[in-house]
Parts: structure tokens; sequence; C-alpha cells
């Protein structure tokens, strides 16, 4: 390939489907770029998506294959999962086989594989870490509408007069959707904004107003503004008749659920003058859209919500028009992609349904005698078939169900326990990896070639733009092989990415054409290899006449039998699992501004670990008062599932009775980080997602005596890690070595000795030491070659010395000034602490300087003189924050 040529492609990151132009440079490197042609992001890039290049390497990779933890050729391994799946089908039928696949594979992975399952094999077992994601979505959006669209787009939050954020960090988790919308306001200063979230997030830095309310009561609140609408005549009758059903029922359960104000503010604990402001916005303006996503889907009670959400904008008319939508917005980047190929357990391709007419056209167009007939199971469900035997083989595709599952524990010994367990990824150590009893190395980011579809139904092209490295192949090659080997080599018979996606196209048109489906995309099959190249990024339904930009529902016609809206009567219900006096706190889980998923492939971007570095456990101040913990100390966090230790930052932005715990560090960067294995793994009873949002836990004080910091030139594998001589570490990743960060029961001094200890153990080294036991401090550099390996520092709890100054020593010369510097603990440089603007690698002392030297009043003016700030904006809250506390001079 190309050296020098830029290839327009789109980020494998969150839902937003940022359009990003990449090339090979000539020393190698990979260089990234935000593609100013693309409609969804207009050429910017946020944090990630900026470090998109420093995650195209070799490290970690996984180049060949691998049975029971021995490397052979890919063909003989893709023979052996082949034969496996067939003798396993064979003895225990097509049930007892199963496939969890990820919104991280490509539009041709997805349907590869579920036409291979669901056709072929004949059975529905399935399941997409999507359904942690957007499964009660899907489910709210079929009640309503017939069918799973997501009605909105970016472009109505740049025509609205109300933008309400329901569980949605967009600051943090779209970042560039975030910058349309406050773009939109700054342009518009009567948009209004109003973010429904316990946390004070960093999207209330453009909110005109915040409802902080209690976890999982969003049913109520928003049948409380339906009772409203309804009470106020502030309702769409001629909408209500023409193009709706169900509106009475609704409307009476909502009164009866939630009419009285006073009442409902205090089931949501929140003021009722703020519950009425919120209430007169979105009846005064006509133009509202609201933006949802995982603080509403993941939830005991998801698809309720979505449809007591949907319920409003149908009531009113909201629906359909250029800046009026209930507008669910996509976690990952081709989740949307999964769901048009039916890579969920209770869907088939092509948005079609488990009904007679859809099974006899799927079973024609596929020409199979063996289409399974019955939705299968689940994800949490899947695993628990997995745990009790019945599922005896399993293909994990790009995902990481031992991290991302609830109760990972039993993930883990389900996994542990499986007689046949198959991964195919392009990461080699992963928390899932370990248990494969196969490894498959699957095309990365730049290697692989397809189509993905972001959360506004924006299609776009994935293109190769690096050689896949060793014996890497796409996904749905893999797939395709294996389906040849288990002699189904005619339906299967895919030479490239094309192929598969002009068949995945013409499907579309299956029913589509009668209008009885709105998913269409039949336009663009029967494309060759060229034409499929040149495809630009473009929102369906694709038809005869061309893209269909309109607002979807504009005509009032929706896909249920009567061709009506469904407006579905929900009653608010109290939450699976409860707060009590053993567990009185409720943890909430979400990402974090510069990482995603776990961090798998983030994490070999160091500019995206400075930010934060550690998993913290945000805590309102007067609970941390009530339990007697103090800010940065690290506590006991338990459920009634598991236990882990884990550093508390005290936050005012984090509400009473609530606790925060992001959901990126596993076992491979922490020894506790893993959130997870204290979630409770209640779900929807429609939509199988988990109750990631809700979950009752306690702290308590750890009794923790020491902590340290290790700096290596060289990251410790895995044993190495496990074998850290402290009870509690977290890794990451700098530019040019790894630090770690520990805490331990032992004295500073036992803690010094063993680290010592261990790290000699390791090589031979030079030792440098220092100490001072009666502040009990304790520091060594181990130098090999005469350059600094690692160093260590070593203090009482509460008493080490910042560290971020050393990151810049690792595989230097020991000069005199970095040895003293080294063992005094003292920086021979100005210690400018953590990265505020990942983007432009600004630290928080260059900007606090800045502040104070120029008297900056506004994030822009801080931007003028350092960059921070003027890419994605990401950081700009905290920006505004440092404004308020910096003196200036």
């Amino acid at each position: 390939m190309s050296q020098q040529q830029w290839i327009r492609t789109t980020c494998p990151y969150c839902g937003t489907g940022c359009g990003v132009e990449a090339k090979v440079a000539s020393d190698g490197a990979v260089e990234v770029r935000g593609d100013a042609s693309h409609p969804a992001n207009r050429g910017l890039l946020c944090s990630k998506g900026s470090a998109l290049g420093e995650t195209v390497i070799k490290q970690g990779r996984l180049e060949h294959a691998y049975i029971k933890g021995h490397q052979e050729s890919l063909d003989k391994a893709l023979s052996y999962v082949a034969s496996r799946f067939s003798q396993t089908i064979a003895e225990h039928g097509p049930e007892s086989v199963a496939f969890y696949v990820s919104g991280q594979l490509l539009t041709e992975d997805y349907y590869v594989a579920n036409k291979l399952i669901k056709g072929f094999i004949g059975c529905s077992n399935i399941d997409s870490n999507s359904r942690l994601c957007m499964s009660s979505a899907v489910a709210g959006h079929k009640r309503a509408f017939g069918e799973d669209i997501v009605p909105g787009s970016y472009e109505d939050l740049e025509h609205a007069q109300l933008v309400t954020l329901v569980g949605s960090n967009l600051a943090w988790c779209h970042p560039i959707v975030y910058q349309r919308l406050k773009r939109a306001k700054q342009a518009n200063p009567n948009l209004k904004v109003v973010v429904i979230d316990p946390r004070r997030t960093d999207s209330c830095d453009i909110a005109d107003l915040h409802l902080p309310l209690n976890g999982g009561t969003d049913v109520a609140l928003f049948n409380g503004l339906l009772a409203y609408l309804s009470e106020h005549g502030k309702l769409d009758s001629d909408y209500i008749a023409k193009f709706t059903e169900g509106f009475e029922a609704a409307v009476t359960s909502a009164v009866e659920d939630a009419g009285d104000l006073a009442a409902l503010a205090k089931t949501c604990g929140l003021e009722p003058e703020a519950l009425l402001r919120f209430f007169q916005l979105f009846a005064n303006n006509e133009r509202c859209v609201t933006v949802f996503s995982q603080g509403v889907n993941q939830s005991s009670q998801g698809v309720d919500k979505v449809n007591a959400i949907i319920n409003n904008h149908l009531a009113t008319g909201k629906l359909g028009k250029l800046g009026a939508s209930a507008f669910s917005i996509t976690g990952q980047p081709n989740a949307m992609g999964g769901r048009e190929v039916g890579a969920l357990s209770n869907l088939l391709a092509g948005h079609l349904d488990y009904n007679p007419e859809h099974l006899g056209a799927l079973a024609g167009f596929w020409n199979t005698t063996n289409l399974s007939q019955k939705p299968g199971h689940k994800a949490v469900d899947l695993f628990d078939k997995v745990a009790k035997g019945e599922i005896k083989a399993i293909w994990i595709m790009g995902t990481n169900p031992a991290v991302s599952l609830p109760e990972s524990s039993k993930i883990r010994e389900a996994l542990l326990s499986c007689p046949m367990v198959v991964v195919s990824d392009c990461i080699a150590e992963t928390d899932t990896t370990r248990y494969a009893d196969v490894l498959l190395p699957a095309a990365g980011w730049g290697e692989r070639d397809g189509t993905v579809t972001n959360s506004e139904r924006m299609l776009s092209r994935q293109r190769a733009f690096v050689e896949a490295q060793g014996d890497t192949k796409p996904d749905w090659y893999l797939l395709s092989q294996v389906a040849q080997k288990m002699g189904f080599a005619e339906a299967f018979s895919y030479t490239s990415s094309a192929d598969i996606f002009s068949e995945h196209a013409a499907l579309s048109g299956l029913l589509a054409e009668s209008g009885e489906r709105l998913f269409n995309i039949s336009e663009l099959s029967g494309k060759d290899q060229q034409a499929f190249d040149a495809i630009e990024p473009q929102r369906w339904p694709v038809t005869k006449q061309g893209v269909d930009n309109r607002s979807l529902f504009s005509d009032g016609r929706f896909s249920t039998a009567s061709g009506k809206a469904q407006l579905i009567a929900v009653t608010n219900q109290a939450t699976q699992q409860t707060i009590n006096d053993a567990f009185p706190l409720v943890l909430n889980t979400g990402r974090m501004r510069d990482q995603w998923h776990t961090m798998t492939r983030t994490g070999l971007a160091a500019q995206l670990s400075s930010h934060s570095s550690e998993p913290l456990l945000e805590v309102n101040p007067q609970d941390a008062a009530n339990q007697g913990l103090c800010d940065n100390s690290i506590v006991s966090l338990s459920s009634k599932v598991g236990q882990l230790k884990v550093r508390i930052q005290v936050s005012e932005g984090q509400k009473a009775g609530h606790v925060f715990m992001p959901i990126h560090w596993a076992e491979q960067y922490s020894s506790d980080g893993l959130v997870s294995q204290v979630v409770d793994s209640s779900v929807d009873p429609l939509s199988g997602q988990p109750e990631s949002k809700y979950t009752p836990v306690k702290l308590a004080v750890w009794e923790y005596a020491s902590e340290a910091v290790l700096l290596t030139a060289k990251p410790l594998s895995k044993a190495q890690c496990q074998a850290l001589p402290a009870d509690y570490w977290v890794k990451q990743g700098l530019a040019d070595g790894f630090l770690y960060r520990l805490a331990d029961s032992s004295s500073p001094a036992e803690l010094a000795a063993k680290l010592k200890g261990f790290l000699l153990s390791q090589t031979k080294l030079q030792s440098l030491d220092f100490a001072d036991p009666i502040k009990q401090n304790f520091r060594s550099a181990l130098v090999i070659e005469g350059e600094l390996f690692s160093s260590f520092s070593v203090a009482a709890k509460g008493e080490l010395n910042a560290s971020s100054w050393l990151e810049s020593l690792l595989q230097q010369p020991m000069s005199d000034n970095i040895r003293r510097g080294v063992l005094a603990g003292t920086s021979p440089a100005p210690d400018l602490g953590k990265i505020v603007c990942s983007c432009h690698q600004v630290r928080e002392q260059t900007i606090s300087d800045v502040i104070s030297e120029h008297a900056c009043e506004s994030a822009e003016q801080v931007g003028t003189h350092c960059k921070a700030g003027t890419n994605c904006g990401s950081c700009v809250p905290e920006i505004k924050r440092m404004i308020k506390t910096v003196t200036i001079e």
C-alpha cells in the first residue's frame, strides 16, 4: 500500500462515526487527521480519534493462530475450529454452540457471523456486546415504531429549540456531537439545554438546567411530563388521532403514576420548581430533541424508560420534523450495523422478525433449509448456559466479556469450564484471550475494509491503509473459511467485503419495497470493488430515488401492522436491586473522557492515560464524611456479588447517595479496577440489557500503610504483575515506559524491601538507594548499562509526592543531576502535573501558568496561548474550573 496517500476511513471508537484520513509516513508511523468532507464530524476528532496512530503498532498484537497455547498455521486452526464445532453439533445439537460478537466488527463481519449460525448451523445463539449498550433502545423502538428505527440526526441538534440529554454524558462519550450542540447553542442563544443525570458531568457546562434525579426514576419523570402536557393542553390532538394508537392508556397510566408534581419531585429527588421548569420548556418549544444513551438503556426498566420518552414526542407531534426527535445515540462504532444484519439473538437480518412470512423470505434468500426458527439466548443468559454446560462451544469475536459483562467472576468461571472457547481478536493478551482454546488473529483498524453505520444511520466506509500483520485476516474471512470447512462452501464463497456488502444490501430490500420496512439500502447492491470503494457517507434509507434525507416518520408512516406509532402505557417500577442498611449507596458505572471500553487499544496510547491514570470512585463529600473517608484514599467497595479496592475522588458533582466508577480498567491494567465484578446481573425482562447504572454497594476504610510509584522501561508481564508485592496496583503507559501505582498493608520499609527484591530478581541491575526511616521515605533507582531502567519511591499512606516528572527520565543516561533528583525525590525540572488537554498534550501547570500570566477569563483565551481546548474541546469544562481557582498575577 502507498505510504504517502491519505486514505479516507472512519474512527473505530464511539457511535459518532467520525471520518478519518490516515496514511503511513516515510518513517513507518501512522498519521491521522479528521476528514473535513465527512458529514458526521466535518474534520474534528476527539482525543481518542487523534491518538489512533499510536495504536497501530506491533506491541501487543495477535499475529498468529494458537491452539492450546501452541502456534499453528491459520488453516490448521480454522480446520480445528470447524471440526470441533461440527462434532459438538453432531453430539449435542445446534443449541450447544454460540457466537458472542461485537459492535467493533464491521457490518460484513457481522453479516457472515449471523448468516452462518442462524442460517446454516440452525440456532440463534448469537449475541453482541451491543446487548450491554443499546438493546433497550432496540426493544423500545420496535414497540413504538414497529421497527428498530433511530429517527434522529445530528442536524436535528442544530435546529432544535430544546435539547435534553438523558443519561448521556455527551461531552465525554460523544465529544464531537457535543461540540456540534455547543456550537449550535453559541449560534442560537435561545436554544436551551437540559441535562438529566444523577452526576453533574462536563455535559452540564452548556446546560441551562441540570436535573440530578435519583437513579432508576426516569419512567416516573417522563410519565410526569406526559401528565403535565395533558393537564395543560399541550398535546397535538390531530397528530395523535391521525398517526398514533394507545394514547388513552398511556396518558391514564402516566397521570396515575406521576400526576402529582410534589410527590413526583420527592420520588425523583428533585426540587419541584426545577421539575416544573423542565416540563414548561418541553411544553412551550415546538422543536425538541431528547438525546438518550446508556443512562436510560442500562436499566432493569430500560425499555419502559425508552418508551416513556418516546410517548411524549408522539403525544406532541415532536417527531419526524427537523429539530424534533427522540434520539437514541449509539455507544459503539457499528452497533447500528449489527442491528441491521440481526446480530442480536432476537433479531433477524434486514430488520426481519421471527414470524412465518419473514422466516420464509429469509430462508429463500439464503437458500437454506436449516434457518433457525426462534430467538436465541441474550448475553447474560447465554453465558449462564455456558456455565451450566448447555453451551459447549463458543466463539468470541472482538470483545472482552470477561471484563464487560456483570458479575465477571461468573463469566470467567463459565469460560474456564467450557470445553471449546474460540477467540478472534487483534490483541494477544486480554482478560478473555487467556481462556481461549483457540486464538485466531483478526485484522485490526487500518487493516480491514468494509462498512459501519453510526448513531444517525450514516453508512460509511472503513478502508485499509496498512498491510495486515502476520497471519491476520478479517473476521468475515475467518468465519467464511470455517463455514466452508463445515460443509457450507457454496453459501460462503466470499472473496471480498464488497461481495458481502452487496448481498446484505440486496437483503435489505426484501420487504422494504413493499413498505413493510423502512431500512433499505438495496440500491447499493451489485457494486463491484471499485464502486464499493467509492461509496460516500450517506444515511439510509437509500432507494431508487437516492438517499432519503427527510426526517424519518415525516409522513406519519410507521412499520407497525396498522401503520401507526404506538404509545406504550408504562409505570415506574422499583429497581430489581434496592439499597438497604447493608448496601446504602447506589453504584453507577460509565466511560471516562480519554478511554474506550476495556483499554485493549486506547491503553496502547500513552497520551490517553495521563488525564485519568487510575480508576477513581467519585463520592459525594457528605457520603465521604459519613464514612470517615478521605479524598484520594483507597477504600473497599463491595456489593452482594463482589468486592474490590479503589481510590476515591470526593466530588461535589456526585449526587449524595450515589457513587460512580469507570468501566475501563481490566486485570491487564489493575489489580482491583474491574468494576464488573461488583455489578449485579439483573437485566431488563424485555431487552435483556444489564442494569449497570444501579448496584447497591457499601464503602469501608481499607487499612493500608504504604504507597509507592514504580517506573519501568519495559512493561511487566501478566505473571510479573500478579507477582507484584503489593495488595493494590494500577498500570499506566508512558511515552518511554510504564508507571505502576501501588499500595500495601505492610510498612513503607517492608514494601520498599519487597519491591527491590522483586525487581532485582527480574534482571541484573545496579541499585542506587535512598532511605529515611524516620520519615518513612524509601527510593531506589535501578540502572542497566548506564541508563535508568526502573525507579521506585515508597512512602507512608498519603505522603507520596507527585511523580509525573519521572516519566521523562526512563531510558535516559544517568547524569549526576538526574541521579541526585531520583534519589532525593525532587525534580531537576518543573513538575507540570497531569495532562489536561490530551489532543495537544498540555499539562496542568502550563494551563495554570497561562491563566495567571495572561489573566485569562475564558477557555478560549487559554487556548490562544497554549492550544489547550482548541481541538475536540473535551477539556474545556476542566479549564473553566481551573480559571475559577487559579490566582491571577
